[in-house]
C-alpha cells in the first residue's frame, strides 16, 4: 500500500502541474481521474479516492521520485541549453523543427522539462504510441479533452482546441517508432494548425534515416513532413572523433559534479561513462 508520504509527494507534484491547464476538469482528464476524485485530492483528501496502481501512474507521468535515493539534479549542458532555446523559438513563434542527433546527450532531459514548465506544451514518447491513434488519443487526453470517443471526433476536436490555445506545441520524440500511417496524420494535423500550433520532432540517426529514405522513395507525407520542419535537421553534437569525445566527456562532467555524491569522485565517474548520459545516471545511482 503506498503510504501518506508518497501520497503527499504525488499531490504536490499534482499541484505543481496545474499550472498548466486552464481548468481543474482538463487537468483531471490529463491524469486520467474524474473530476470529483480531482476535486477531493485537490483537498487533501486522499484516502480510498484512488487505486495505488493509478497513484503510482500519475507518479510516473509527473516524474515523481518515490524512492529514498539520490534527487537527481537537472542540469543545464550545451544539450540542454541548445534544445531549450529551440523549442521556446519554436514554441513563440508557431514554428516547426527537427533535432536529430546520436543518443544519450540529454535531448529527452531538455524537452520533458521544457514541457513540465511551459502551459500548453505537450511531450510524447513516440515509441510508446506508435500508431495513429494511440499517438492522437494520447495527445488530445494530454490537453486535457476527452480521448475515448470515435476517432474521428478525437482527432478534429484536437485540431479545433490547438487553434483556440496560446503557443500550444506538441514534442514527438522517437519520431522514428512511429509507424506510417501516424506521418500521415501529423502532416495532417500541421496542416490544420499552421501558423497557431509548433510540431516539434526529435529522434536519433534511425529517424533521418527513415524520413530521408521516404523521401527518396516518394513516400506520400514524408517530403511534406521535412518541408514543413524547415528543410533542417538540427544536431549539436560534433562529428566523430576528438571533438566529439571532449564535448560528451564535458557534459558528463557537468552532469556528474552536480549529482554525484561529497565523497565522489565525480571526475572518475565522467570518464567511466565514456560520455554516455545514461551511463553516468546508472554509476550514480547504483554505486558502480
Amino acid at each position: 500500500m503506498i503510504s501518506n508520504d508518497i501520497k503527499t509527494k504525488i499531490v504536490l507534484a499534482i499541484s505543481s502541474n496545474r499550472q498548466n491547464y486552464a481548468t481543474d476538469a482538463k487537468h483531471a482528464v490529463a491524469l486520467g481521474i474524474s473530476t470529483s476524485v480531482y476535486s477531493e485530492i485537490k483537498k487533501g483528501n486522499t484516502e480510498q479516492k484512488l487505486s495505488d496502481a493509478k497513484w503510482m501512474s500519475i507518479a510516473r507521468r509527473l516524474g515523481v521520485n518515490l524512492g529514498d535515493g539520490i534527487e537527481w539534479k537537472i542540469v543545464k549542458t550545451p544539450t540542454f541549453d541548445y534544445i531549450s532555446a529551440q523549442l521556446e523559438l519554436c514554441r513563440a513563434n508557431g514554428l516547426s523543427g527537427m533535432f536529430c542527433d546520436i543518443p544519450n546527450i540529454g535531448k529527452t532531459v531538455a524537452a520533458r522539462h521544457h514541457a513540465k514548465t511551459h502551459k500548453n506544451v505537450v511531450y510524447v514518447d513516440c515509441s510508446q504510441v506508435k500508431t495513429k491513434q494511440r499517438l492522437f488519443r494520447f495527445i488530445a487526453r494530454e490537453f486535457g479533452l476527452t480521448s475515448t470517443v470515435r476517432y474521428t471526433d478525437v482527432f478534429d476536436d484536437l485540431v479545433f482546441y490547438l487553434r483556440t490555445l496560446d503557443h500550444p506545441q506538441i514534442i514527438l520524440d522517437e519520431v522514428g517508432d512511429l509507424v506510417y500511417e501516424a506521418f500521415l496524420e501529423i502532416k495532417a494535423a500541421w496542416n490544420g494548425t499552421e501558423g497557431c500550433c509548433s510540431w516539434y520532432l526529435m529522434g536519433a540517426d534511425g529517424f533521418r534515416a527513415k524520413l530521408e529514405r521516404g523521401v527518396g522513395l516518394k513516400t506520400v507525407g514524408f517530403a511534406e513532413i521535412r518541408s514543413r520542419c524547415g528543410d533542417k535537421y538540427n544536431s549539436i553534437t560534433p562529428p566523430e572523433g576528438d571533438e566529439r569525445k571532449r564535448f560528451l566527456l564535458g557534459q558528463a562532467m557537468i552532469i556528474a559534479q552536480a549529482n554525484a555524491p561529497a565523497e565522489s569522485d565525480y571526475k572518475q565517474i565522467a570518464r567511466k561513462s565514456d560520455g554516455s548520459l545514461r551511463r553516468v545516471y546508472t554509476l550514480i545511482t547504483k554505486g558502480e
